[in-house]
């Protein structure tokens, strides 16, 4: 079938909307029109390949949709569900077998390489090969291929032009809360980062009922919102004395610490912030490469711990219902941070990102 797909052609070149062939779902493939999907950070380091995705690609990972046809050996799901789309893992390894898919042994093969594991792909144009299966989805087109493990069935009445972001970038800085961290009830919590994915570990920590939240960022509009969110202080990234800042905050240096940028400055502040027995985790994403330092010998004598974590350390088919319930309580706003766009306005919504316009864009088809 023919669908509409954004494209990435070239590195740091706009997207193209072009129409493309989509093959028929594989047995393990569930096929669904997508109603939106969220713009995620990682998309745009893919189409700038900072990760060597191959292009020309269909990229998009945070979609919702419809499912169309499945194929024969699919259980989860049946044509007609709504569905939620997240990252792909091979589901066998030891580390999917424990829990924690997102850092399955396959994970790069599975999310990165633009094909499936027989090495073809499901879209082309006019006999040219296009990546498919981007985080097991490609979610910027119309309809997708998606591998059964993407896919989150979610109730007929989910607002599925709302939940996309769930799949990726929302559920990323709540379960490095949620799941990795987990503040204890009166603790102090500081995230370096007020876009979607520190926003969503602000409203995160404030659900795990830390006292002192504290948000650092550069943008004074995003610190405001980060207090109506759920932060108790916020500090400007901008300020030479920031680390002297929190520490008198949060009483000395704080309990647990969140890098969500993925710089390498800001993660030496953050390691440099925590208190004794802090542990902190860094969910920002950087270029291949990219190093950072610590004082190891100020962090061994204060038993802190770092965690890398990745997806939000989740099992998708079973925090993604759970944050969804956390909105419908009214617990976890994330609707806040949400712009829509239409396919056609894919370039404006990756430059809103960019510029802090927009916290979190979504394409609504």
């Amino acid at each position: 079938m023919q669908v509409t797909a954004a494209v990435a052609t070239a590195a740091k070149s706009p997207f193209e909307i072009v129409e493309l062939d989509l093959d028929e779902p594989r047995p393990d493939e569930v096929r669904v029109r997508l109603v939106a999907t969220g713009i995620c950070h990682t998309d745009a380091i893919v189409r700038d390949q900072w990760y060597p995705t191959p292009l020309p690609a269909v990229l998009g990972h945070e979609g919702a949709g419809v499912v169309d046809a499945v194929g024969s050996a699919v259980t989860a799901v049946a044509p007609g569900d709504k569905v939620l789309l997240s990252f792909n893992s091979c589901g066998s390894c030891r580390l999917c077998l424990t829990g924690h898919p997102a850092y399955c042994e396959q994970f790069y093969a599975h999310n990165f390489e633009g094909r499936r594991g027989d090495d073809s792909s499901a879209l082309s144009k006019d006999g040219q090969v296009h990546s498919s299966h981007f985080f097991g989805q490609s979610s910027f087109a119309t309809y997708a291929n998606v591998a059964e493990r993407s896919v989150v069935r979610v109730d007929d009445h989910a607002p599925l032009e709302l939940l996309g972001p769930l799949g990726c970038g929302i559920q990323t800085g709540a379960g490095a809360i949620l799941n990795v961290l987990q503040p204890r009830p009166g603790s102090s919590v500081v995230v370096f980062g007020a876009g979607a994915v520190g926003l969503s570990a602000v409203m995160a920590a404030k659900i795990r009922n830390a006292t002192t939240i504290v948000c650092v960022d550069v943008v004074a509009e995003r610190l405001e919102l980060a207090l109506s969110l759920g932060a108790t202080h916020t500090v400007n990234g901008r300020d030479p004395d920031q680390i002297q800042q929190i520490k008198d905050i949060t009483g000395g240096g704080a309990d647990y610490a969140l890098d969500t940028t993925g710089v390498a400055a800001v993660f030496r502040t953050m390691t440099d912030c925590m208190g004794i027995l802090g542990h902190a985790a860094l969910v920002g994403a950087s270029a291949l490469g990219t190093e950072s330092t610590i004082d190891i010998g100020t962090q061994m004598l204060s038993g802190q711990k770092i965690s890398m974590v990745i997806e939000g350390d989740s099992m998708p088919q079973v925090f993604i219902p759970e944050l969804i319930r956390l909105h419908r309580a009214g617990l976890f706003p994330f609707d806040r941070l949400i712009r829509t766009y239409t396919l056609q306005e894919i370039n404006q919504a990756f430059d809103d990102s960019h510029s802090g316009d927009t916290l979190k864009p979504v394409i609504v088809f």
